[in-house]
């Protein structure tokens, strides 16, 4: 079962499932939330990720395609395990963050299937071959 934590160790997850279906994303409450150009998120069912230690403090903010984004982080480190959407698409989903990951998961992570928002990215960023482009979400 996959595993993962935040950066002091404070909140530590798992969830049933695997780490073969990545999604890059370039939105811009993506690249906020991260500090980077981009989020790796690993969609994962709601009620298969299992909080194991901790307790992660949560903030929603609109994002700015309409819809409400919450983020779920340690409170102590501020690293963001995951977040939570209440867009249809993301609805049944939590997208664990893939940079938290521990143990072998961290390891096992398979390159993006799909890449989000790619109106967004740094221009200098080449896209992900193979993977699936898509100019927003849909």
């Amino acid at each position: 079962m996959p595993s993962g934590s935040c950066w002091c160790g404070n909140v530590k997850y798992e969830f049933e499932g695997d780490t073969d279906n990545v999604i890059l994303c370039h939105c811009l409450s993506c690249k906020k939330i991260s500090g980077a150009l981009h989020t790796a998120n690993i969609p994962v069912a709601r009620d298969k990720l299992i909080i194991t230690s901790g307790s992660p403090a949560s903030h929603t903010h609109k994002h700015e395609d309409g819809f409400h984004l919450t983020v779920f982080f340690c409170d102590s480190c501020g690293s963001v395990l995951y977040k939570q959407a209440d867009a249809d698409m993301f609805a049944p989903v939590s997208l664990v963050q893939s940079g938290t990951l521990d143990g072998p998961a961290k390891d096992k992570v398979s390159r993006p299937s799909t890449e989000l928002n790619v109106k967004l990215r740094a221009s200098w960023l080449p896209e992900i071959s193979g993977a699936a482009q898509k100019q927003g979400f849909e």
